[in-house]
């Protein structure tokens, strides 16, 4: 699918159950696209609790070979908040709850948007994220949020505490044992997945729609 913003066109692979109960967008870092495997692993899990997931293309292919466009965390937020506004014109998902799922720098843009949409925005994770990239935003988010940081990347969790501290609404952070950077150790990220689905139920679902009986 294409995600139509006014100044750019963004790949997005979109799943949609028959009775979502919110929708969590993902917010890729650095280097990485929608199709990052630790991004989709923890979505085919969130898919199975009955969340809509929407992964997407911050960058064009272009722009993802300039190495300071990765590092624009002001471009990826003003490319969050177009694909977020889009999703609000969007009838099959204009009235679900609306949840960022940030890693890396991607992290940095999904706190930056919550900042600027309050409490348009239900919940946020942040995985293995750089929240500390936009410290000064941090005590105007509103939304719940949760910091996934592993435990063996001391240097990251030393600035994620720092974030931690400067943020105002409800959050938690959650260091997964002998985790590195990026949660290749056996188990670690089946502790992501479980962290974000605990977060986003108890923060970012709406009330279901009634099944129809025949």
């Amino acid at each position: 699918m294409q995600i139509a913003l006014p100044d750019i066109g963004l790949p997005g692979d979109l799943a949609l159950p028959a009775l979502p109960r919110g929708l969590v967008v993902f917010v890729h870092g650095s280097g990485s696209s929608r199709h990052s495997s630790r991004n989709r692993f923890v979505a085919a899990a969130l898919a199975k609790r009955g969340f809509a997931t929407l992964l997407f293309d911050l960058l064009s292919e272009r722009e993802d070979l300039d190495e300071a466009a990765r590092f624009d965390i002001e471009l990826l937020t003003r490319r969050l908040l177009g694909t977020c506004t889009w999703i609000r014109g969007e009838a099959r998902l204009a009235a679900l709850p609306l949840n960022l799922f940030g890693a890396s720098t991607g992290a940095a843009a999904a706190l930056a948007a919550a900042a600027e949409l309050d409490d348009g925005i239900a919940a946020v994770v942040s995985r293995g994220g750089r929240p500390d990239l936009v410290l000064p935003l941090l005590p105007r988010v509103t939304s719940p949020t949760l910091l996934i940081v592993g435990g063996a990347d001391d240097i990251v969790i030393q600035l994620n505490r720092k974030a931690y501290a400067a943020l105002r609404a409800p959050k938690e952070l959650a260091i997964v044992p002998g985790a590195t950077h990026l949660f290749e150790e056996p188990g670690a990220l089946e502790r992501v997945a479980e962290l974000a689905g605990d977060w986003f139920e108890r923060h970012g679902v709406g009330r279901q729609p009634p099944r129809s009986h025949p």
